[in-house]
């Protein structure tokens, strides 16, 4: 159903189809924004407070919301109620492949993590089959533990993944290829399965949750063994063609340089990604990431062996976000994974030289490049998030 631009049902539309639009309208400033009261409800979303009561009397009545006076007062008479989203009345199923490890968590409705595992993942263990059966199990066996039960999945992979049914196309450090995962964990949890790229989906996150909240142009940039991106784009999700977009680690800003999985040569996470920092730290490449990150926090106390010994990564790094901001043009670029490790003075100094570079940066007044603040979890969020995605439409 198509909607003005302040979100109002167009006219014409049928009573019914107006209130579920308005409920799922209110769920979702619920589930993202937390408790509000009734009045600022109606204020936030231009609905009557006739309107605003109603939705709220149905949901408290089902169990999805409750309502209670709030802790603190301001000004004189009856306080208005704070209306609250039940973590219990919808509980997803997140997520989070990656290369070396894999995690689970069931979150409820308002952002809520009720629970969670864990479990490192070797060659062996990295089989599709492998993954597939110890996430059900593990999940299973979580949830019987908190008396939950989970109404959708969301899935979060380091690859290239089809939006529609989620398939992994490619994902070359897990050596996936053409793997039907959304269709395996379909055949057997019986609910929506929602499978995307981690970097994505910590795009997704970081614009409902973290950092970028509040930007309607943003991009996600992640380093792991690989390095991906994520774009908002007008307060949406970019998604490309059958959902494959993103893979910005594949740019190519060092022609005849070294050699990547995908067969080119001097791709941008051949020059920053895990591997490029072991090297740049004089680190084996393959060092545990426990290893990497433990160097590049001691090196935050010493800004003179910041440049000398990362001067060349730091090129780099701004070499591909000049290129990323220049291509999409977004008010802030959002670094995540391994890149919120690097110090904090050598992200100023980029961002400094990316806003110089850069035209498309000078011309909006500057492009704002900082470190994520949602930690490891930012993907698992995201998968969260997108799991919720058809929920809210019918809770």
């Amino acid at each position: 159903m198509t909607s003005t631009p302040t979100g109002t049902p167009n006219l014409g539309a049928r009573p019914d189809e107006v209130r579920r639009h308005n409920r799922t309208v209110l769920l979702r400033r619920l589930h993202i924004g937390g408790p509000c009261t009734r009045a600022s409800l109606a204020a936030e979303l231009g609905l009557n407070r006739s309107t605003i009561k109603a939705l709220v009397d149905g949901l408290a009545e089902t169990g999805v919301v409750q309502e209670r006076v709030p802790r603190q007062r301001t000004g004189a008479g009856r306080p208005s109620l704070l209306v609250l989203p039940q973590p219990h009345a919808a509980v997803v199923l997140a997520v989070d492949v990656r290369v070396d490890q894999v995690a689970i968590a069931l979150v409820g409705l308002g952002g809520e993590i009720l629970g969670r595992n864990s479990w490192n993942l070797r060659v062996r263990t990295r089989e599709p089959d492998e993954v597939i059966t110890h996430v059900i199990d593990s999940a299973t066996v979580l949830a019987a533990d908190l008396g939950v039960r989970m109404v959708a999945t969301g899935i979060s992979v380091p690859g290239v993944v089809r939006r529609s049914d989620g398939l992994v196309h490619e994902a070359p450090n897990l050596h996936w290829t053409d793997v039907p995962l959304g269709e395996r964990m379909r055949s057997v949890l019986e609910m929506p399965i929602m499978v995307g790229n981690d970097a994505e989906l910590g795009a997704l996150a970081e614009h409902l949750r973290g950092t970028a909240r509040g930007s309607s142009d943003a991009v996600y940039v992640s380093a792991d063994v690989g390095v991906g991106g994520g774009v908002i784009s007008d307060g949406s999700a970019l998604r490309g063609t059958a959902g494959y977009l993103g893979e910005l680690g594949h740019m190519v800003i060092h022609p005849g340089g070294r050699p990547c999985y995908c067969g080119s040569h001097g791709c941008w996470e051949t020059e920053v990604g895990e591997r490029a920092m072991c090297r740049a730290l004089g680190l084996r490449e393959g060092s545990p990431r426990g290893a990497v990150v433990a160097e590049l926090r001691a090196l935050a106390s010493d800004p003179a062996s910041i440049r000398v010994r990362l001067g060349e990564f730091a090129e780099w790094l701004t070499l591909g976000l000049v290129n990323v901001v220049n291509v999409l043009g977004p008010e802030l670029v959002v670094l995540g994974d391994l890149f919120t490790a690097l110090p904090a003075t050598l992200i100023a100094d980029v961002a400094a030289d990316v806003r110089q570079r850069s035209l498309v940066s000078r011309a909006v007044g500057g492009t704002r490049i900082v470190a994520s603040t949602l930690g490891a979890d930012v993907t698992l969020l995201g998968a969260a998030e997108r799991a919720f995605e058809p929920v809210l439409d019918a809770v």
